[in-house]
């Protein structure tokens, strides 16, 4: 097969996978990744009330899962499809698709917004040299909010994602940095996700994820997923075909409501 050939089936099984997108298409998804907390530690934590209110008016996903420990992983799962083996927190040098490239080639944009001490290991495009340049520090995030990437990960720092820090301190961090945004998503056709890397080893890895935005349909949603759901989903709406793990899963789909519902609403 020739190199033209080879970049025409490319091309078709891309256009493929968009007709057979399942999702609404969003102008901007921004996703939150929080650490190491288990799903009954946050639901119905009264110090945890940002969270919590934004689990009432969006789509909760009660049966969310990290895919390994400790957190590396976890991020590269989300970025890249894959673990690509990673067992620790060390550095690491990949190779591979992940978000930011696929994006990239579809001419759309990412980037990934840290505070000035997120550690390397919560940052997964490091790890990837094709990657690396689309990261921005937290005081860049704009205040015009139509001004955003298609897709934005926000990634605290230790004290303000609760690996170090209170849930209280992070659920505060949270609603003064993320609030505004979520508020604007339900009515400018964009989203907020939010997620954690992994759980505590007594708690099976259970996390807490939920969906928040423009055509979110309310509600708690039983359904298995992981962070390869949640990638193979993000893809999904940004009509990219999927990669690594991702491509053995299907999007989420029970979450989104059909034309304008009362999950439109905010609710703070």
């Amino acid at each position: 097969m020739t190199a033209a050939m080879l970049i025409a089936a490319m091309d078709n099984a891309t256009a493929s996978q968009v007709q057979k997108a399942v999702t609404p298409g969003f102008s901007h998804v921004v996703i939150l990744v929080l650490e190491n907390r288990p799903f009954n530690r946050i639901y119905r934590n009264k110090n945890a009330p940002f969270l919590n209110r934004l689990a009432e008016c969006g789509a909760l996903m009660t049966n969310s899962f990290g895919v390994a420990r400790p957190s590396q992983p976890n991020y590269l799962a989300l970025f890249s499809g894959s673990t690509h083996n990673v067992a620790d927190d060390l550095k690491h040098d990949l190779d591979g698709p992940n978000i930011a490239t696929a994006l990239a080639h579809a001419r759309k944009s990412f980037a990934g917004f840290v505070e000035k001490k997120t550690p390397r290991k919560h940052r997964p495009w490091e790890s990837f040299a094709d990657a690396r340049g689309t990261e921005r520090r937290m005081e860049q995030f704009p205040a015009a909010f139509s001004k955003l990437p298609a897709v934005s990960f926000v990634i605290p720092d230790n004290n303000n994602d609760m690996h170090d820090g209170s849930v209280a301190r992070a659920d505060k961090w949270i609603e003064a940095q993320i609030a505004p945004y979520a508020r604007w998503a339900v009515h400018n056709n964009s989203l907020l996700i939010v997620t954690f890397d992994e759980a505590f080893f007594l708690f099976g890895n259970h996390i807490f994820t939920l969906f928040y935005g423009a055509h979110v349909k309310p509600g708690h949603y039983s359904e298995r997923i992981d962070h390869y759901d949640v990638l193979r989903t993000l893809l999904d709406i940004e009509r990219l075909a999927p990669f690594g793990k991702a491509a053995e899963r299907q999007p989420i789909t029970s979450i989104w409501a059909r034309g304008r519902t009362s999950s439109q609403r905010s609710c703070f």
